[in-house]
């Protein structure tokens, strides 16, 4: 049985037309009544549209890798889409010749030009407190005839790396002449803190345009000659550059000279005999050696299919997808990690744990790990990364035992590590318990501490390293959306 309204229902009353209203009033108020029905329609389709959004990004994380230029992100970032996104890695394989390839050729020419100073007499510059060693009485430098030869046959590499550089530079912005150079992403800019850019290391805007490109095959018969003229040149100065690396008087001019080559040197100019070859192929070491500076934000996707803690029924839509940002070091690219922050779960966070004796490229008065500690605890202290999961990575613990094992102490450089042992369990413990501390006191809630020592360019280690970042990533998302 319906309902009949009576005379006196407040609906009815609240939808009766004023008394004596005339035609223009009722067109004005049943003009406002439209428009108020209109701004209510549209706030219940923004609400809808939100909770649409909301229910399609329940399964997605963001995730920011963050530290000093050179702490191993750009590294730890190609490990994650090695094991997590393998087809997207393979497609990309055939792009990554010509990094390597620039890798060598530039290692090559930047020794070419400390010979070119040694035999011109140009006095060395002053040590910056880094881990160079210097040259004894006895080990006297002395270049022949055959050093000459070798810079000569050597020569055409200059006109390889110029080459590759054009090729893997096309169509990338300009890097801006000054920007803001700051230790925190939390310092204010002024005009102080605004430098001019002289880094002369060449870099790109993105890995993937560079890798897109040079992946896919040419539709021009230019472009495939160009390549294959700059494989040919460098397998054909196979033997000198060999014969260059393997010199020990080039050896001393390195060490006289203070010259700090990327990590990834040794591995490639070590490795000659197989890269530096017409057929070449592209190994995943090789790709995560591989250096390849960018100046801009790096954004990648990653899809778990079949992650420990999916729909157990099995249901469509189960799946994580996260969403990983790579962002630049120095401390002229920090002002632009702050719009980053906003809604990120988790920050993987990368220390080298081998720099204690090194300073700063951008900044040659601070130390390396100094500058690290003082980043981590701007982040740990942060209110708008209260609720962030932190995961810090004590990384490049190859490169610390090889300092060590060299006699480099640690307590010269870091006076609080006392007379404790120079190995390196001791100091990894020791650079753990005090980023945990910092983490503990600084944090403005408590959260748990995740530590890993890591080398993130062994790819096998590393892989156990991350199968346990992921579990532990999705349990806590899982956990704070009350679904466990």
């Amino acid at each position: 049985m319906g309902f009949t309204p009576g005379p006196s229902d407040p609906f009815i009353e609240l939808m009766r037309p004023p008394p004596g209203e005339t035609p223009a009033q009722a067109m004005a108020r049943q003009k406002r009544e439209l428009d108020a029905q209109k701004r209510s329609d549209a706030i219940d389709e923004s609400i809808k549209q939100a909770r649409e959004q909301a229910k399609k990004e329940r399964n997605i994380i963001k995730v920011l890798l963050l530290g000093q230029s050179e702490s191993g992100k750009s590294t730890t970032l190609k490990n994650f889409r090695m094991r997590y996104s393998r087809e997207d890695w393979e497609k990309e394989r055939d792009g990554w010749r010509a990094v390597v390839q620039l890798n060598i050729v530039r290692s090559i020419t930047t020794i070419l030009s400390v010979m070119e100073a040694e035999l011109s007499g140009e006095v060395p510059a002053e040590s910056d407190g880094d881990d160079a060693t210097q040259v004894g009485d006895n080990e006297e430098m002395k270049f022949t005839d055959r050093h000459q030869l070798l810079m000569i046959r050597l020569a055409p590499l200059r006109g390889v790396e110029a080459e590759l550089k054009r090729r893997l530079g096309a169509g990338s912005e300009p890097v801006q002449p000054s920007l803001p150079m700051i230790a925190t992403p939390f310092d204010p800019v002024n005009d102080a803190a605004v430098v001019r850019r002289t880094d002369p290391e060449f870099a790109v805007r993105s890995w993937k345009d560079v890798l897109e490109r040079e992946g896919r095959p040419p539709h021009m018969e230019e472009a495939s000659g160009d390549l294959d003229r700059v494989t040919d040149t460098i397998a054909s100065c196979k033997d000198d550059m060999k014969g260059l690396w393997e010199d020990k008087t080039v050896r001393l001019a390195l060490r006289r000279r203070k010259l700090r080559l990327p990590d990834s040197a040794g591995f490639f100019l070590n490795d000659l005999e197989r890269i530096a070859s017409r057929d070449y192929v592209v190994s995943d070491n090789d790709i995560v050696r591989a250096r390849l500076r960018t100046v801009g934000i790096q954004e990648h996707r990653l899809k778990f299919k079949h992650g420990p803690f999916d729909n157990p029924k099995g249901k469509e839509g189960s799946g994580w997808e996260w969403r990983m940002f790579d962002v630049g070091g120095c401390r002229t690219s920090r002002a632009a990690w702050l719009p980053f922050f906003d809604n990120v779960n988790v920050i993987i966070f990368l220390s080298p744990v081998s720099v204690f004796d090194q300073r700063l490229e951008e900044d040659p008065r601070v130390n390396r790990l100094e500058d690290s500690i003082i980043l981590w605890t701007s982040i740990c202290g942060s209110k708008l990364l209260a609720k962030t999961q932190l995961i810090l990575f004590l990384n490049k613990c190859d490169l610390l035992r090889r300092k060590l094992k060299r006699g480099i102490k640690v307590k010269t450089f870091l006076p609080s590590y006392g007379d404790r042992p120079n190995e390196v369990i001791p100091v990894v413990k020791y650079l753990r318990e005090k980023f945990k501390d910092i983490q503990k006191h600084a944090s403005p809630e408590i959260r748990s501490t995740y530590i890993y020592p890591t080398t993130v360019t062994d790819t096998e280690a590393t892989a156990v390293t991350l199968e346990s970042v992921r579990d532990g990533v999705l349990r806590e998302n899982l956990a704070t959306s009350q679904l466990i």
